[in-house]
């Protein structure tokens, strides 16, 4: 896997700078994309991936480990979850960001279409909330994405297989559905991960356990 390019490395480091002395995330972006040059590609990543540094502390040490799921009811944002390990399984890039999540920097969400990764990953999901003895998973899909109806019932199958209560369903906005949920919410998105108790970072807990290791890029020299 090729190096970060310079140019966005330092543009990680302006954005930090301006985000710390409370200039606007979307201006900052702009601005310091602007300065440094980057393409399409370099902003979604530093927007994936830097953030101010007191915001970062904050919302990494809020973040609950798997553990904190024993007993408890997991809601969990599907295609957000799914999409990251799917990234994992078949080598997509993907990105350790300031705030301790790892995240998917390949893009590919709006245009997701569910095939022999996507139930791959949605099997070790679900395996691990098992194994780490959830009471039940409250899965919510993007309902517009392609087929995510087919997938919420393959969901539940696995579900039903794995012993673990729970449901999977496909709604407009998972993300209405996740922020009234008591419980960790396993998600890599900030807004909602900051509008709940217990955010939880389920992609990440299981791709850095994986063997062998899944390398991931950081926004730092």
């Amino acid at each position: 896997m090729a190096p970060l390019p310079e140019a966005l490395l330092r543009a990680a480091e302006d954005a930090r700078y301006l985000l710390a002395r409370g200039y606007p995330r979307e201006r900052v972006l702009r601005v310091v994309g602007d300065r440094w040059n980057l393409d399409a590609a370099g902003r979604h990543l530093l927007r994936r991936g830097a953030f101010a540094p007191d915001q970062a502390q904050a919302r990494q040490e809020r973040l609950v480990r798997l553990e904190a799921c024993r007993g408890r009811a997991v809601g969990v944002d599907g295609h957000n979850v799914l999409i990251t390990l799917e990234s994992a399984l078949t080598g997509c890039p993907l990105l350790m960001a300031d705030d301790g999540l790892v995240r998917d920097i390949a893009g590919r969400g709006a245009n997701h279409r569910p095939g022999a990764a996507t139930l791959q990953a949605a099997e070790m999901m679900i395996n691990a909330l098992a194994k780490a003895g959830a009471a039940s998973a409250h899965i919510f899909l993007d309902a517009p994405l392609p087929k995510s109806g087919e997938l919420a019932a393959r969901l539940r199958g696995l579900l039903a297989r794995a012993g673990l209560a729970g449901q999977a369903l496909a709604v407009p906005v998972p993300e209405k559905n996740l922020a009234c949920h008591c419980g960790p919410v396993a998600s890599s998105d900030s807004a909602l991960l900051d509008r709940v108790a217990e955010p939880l970072d389920l992609a990440g807990e299981i791709i850095r356990g994986l063997e062998p290791p899944i390398t991931l890029e950081r926004l730092t020299s």
